[in-house]
């Protein structure tokens, strides 16, 4: 039996592990240092649009991953990066900073269609030292029911907004809020299983 290539998961994401365990993948995490800065690799530049911004960011925090697999001397595998984000027309809505943040976030999205976009990248060796890497991105639509302000209010006491872009976890208290979703469920969440197996299965991770 032909032994799979070893899988690093550059995510802290509880989500992206179970999505992964869903499908069946192993792997094994590679979690930033205390000294990097992953925060600003999500920052927004002027007048970036959605799609460019979350696979600039994925492609970023691709990078880190491969220069700390190095820096840690690990064994040579693929490694695996992925970012999402929300976007309301033009504009993105990250990860809120406080409640105030987040209340003005889902009050945009309340009563109104949203687009969660979710970003996939996978890096692995090939012969001579060389690294391949290929990339996904998955769009999904998402329908929010009106909100009122009480129930904003209630949404963001839970403290499950945060750490989640555009405020909201769909797999959480979140989706009794979600009248219609067009796309990918777990991209979504956060990882589109989808798009992810395809790159798994180019690397002979997956079958």
């Amino acid at each position: 039996m032909t032994r799979r290539p070893t899988l690093y998961l550059a995510s802290a994401s509880p989500r992206r592990r179970e999505l992964l365990q869903q499908i069946g993948v192993d792997f094994q995490p590679l979690l930033a240092d205390e000294h990097e800065d992953v925060e600003s690799l999500e920052a927004e530049r002027p007048s970036e649009a959605p799609a460019r911004y979350v696979r600039r960011v994925t492609a970023a925090k691709l990078d880190a991953a491969l220069a700390r697999l190095r820096r840690r001397g690990l064994a040579p595998g693929a490694v695996l990066c992925a970012d999402t984000t929300v976007a309301l027309g033009a504009r993105i809505l990250g990860k809120p900073l406080d409640a105030a943040q987040a209340r003005d976030m889902l009050g945009a999205l309340a009563g109104s269609e949203h687009r969660v976009l979710s970003a996939v990248a996978l890096a692995w060796p090939q012969a001579g030292g060389a690294w391949r890497r290929a990339e996904a991105l998955s769009i999904s639509r998402v329908r929010m029911s009106p909100l009122p302000a009480q129930a904003i209010a209630a949404y963001v006491d839970s403290g499950e907004p945060f750490g989640k872009a555009g405020a909201y976890a769909v797999q959480g208290r979140a989706a009794a809020f979600i009248e219609h979703l067009s796309g990918s469920y777990s991209g979504v969440m956060g990882l589109p299983l989808f798009e992810t197996a395809a790159l798994l299965r180019d690397a002979g991770i997956l079958s």
